[in-house]
């Protein structure tokens, strides 16, 4: 018969085998836990995929970035339609003297960029210039009449040489019932001029059309009742009915210049405020002015 201390020893070491039973249990099910994991995760993985790649033929790459944008896309406004005929040429009912007294006084606002003043005394009123403004579209050949707004032509013609218009932007192009590009302001913002300004060279029987340009402005200066002209002016392309004769007219394009600006309205203009009325779409840069002769 076992003794106390035999029966003690044979429980001790039934004991312990029971614990490393428990403990190898144990061990193996965490072994079978981690398999059981790492093979659910590959598994919800694969499904991801496939969800994500469903209907991909393979021969197409995904566009990230767009998938990503919740933004809508802003189309731009363009032309309904483009008139192709020319307008005819302003011309004044009366012809103006042969010469010209221009002033060129301050404006409120200092100058874009630096420009010294055009002569005042003496300016011819008769006759034509040649000038070629170069873009990225091509050449753009204009014919500025003296006749017209000598003044004007002065202005113009000194900025020009001065190479006040070099690299600068055309900041506005419309595209629905008025259709011109608008250039000639060196900051880009539709706000900058010269630093001087002149008044209006007009006539009640002005009118615009395709291939007219002509000059830009804010209005009548409430306190001299003068114009506000300054750098800026713009080119028609299409139409222009809805203009009153208070944008004084100096000058015109010829047919295969105004078909470059016909492909920069073309691409549009994206909106700021009113509908087809903005920045061009592409931008369009001016890198320079030459006058003839």
């Amino acid at each position: 018969m076992p003794s106390n201390e035999q029966r003690r020893e044979a429980a001790k070491r039934k004991l312990e085998r029971q614990l490393a039973n428990r403990a190898e249990r144990a061990r193996k099910r965490r072994i079978f836990g981690v398999v059981f994991t790492v093979a659910g995760v590959v598994a919800v993985v694969g499904v991801i995929y496939w969800l994500a790649n469903i209907g991909d033929d393979g021969d197409t790459p995904t566009d990230a970035a767009a998938q990503q944008s919740t933004e809508p896309e802003v189309k731009p406004d363009i032309p309904a339609s483009i008139p192709t005929e020319l307008a005819p040429a302003p011309k004044r009912p009366t012809p103006l003297p042969a010469k010209a007294t221009c002033a060129y006084p301050a404006s409120a606002e200092p100058a874009a960029k630096p420009a010294q003043l055009p002569p005042t005394a003496d300016i011819s009123a008769e006759g034509t210039v040649g000038a070629s403004i170069a873009m990225a579209a091509g050449e753009v050949k204009v014919t500025l009449d003296r006749a017209l707004a000598p003044c004007t032509v002065n202005s113009f013609v000194s900025l020009a040489k001065q190479g006040y218009f070099n690299d600068t932007t055309c900041h506005r192009l419309t595209t629905e019932g008025l259709q011109v590009l608008q250039c000639g302001d060196p900051s880009g913002s539709g706000n900058g001029g010269p630093g001087y300004s002149f008044d209006d060279e007009v006539f009640p029987e002005l009118k615009y059309g395709r291939g007219i340009l002509a000059m830009a402005n804010s209005g009548k200066n409430p306190e001299t009742n003068k114009g506000t002209n300054g750098s800026q002016f713009f080119i028609v392309y299409g139409t222009a009915a809805t203009l009153p004769p208070d944008y004084t007219a100096f000058g015109t394009l010829d047919a295969d210049s105004v078909k470059k600006i016909d492909e920069i309205a073309k691409a549009g203009t994206i909106s700021q405020g009113n509908p087809g009325d903005g920045k061009p779409t592409n931008p369009v840069k001016i890198t320079g002015v030459t006058i003839a002769g």
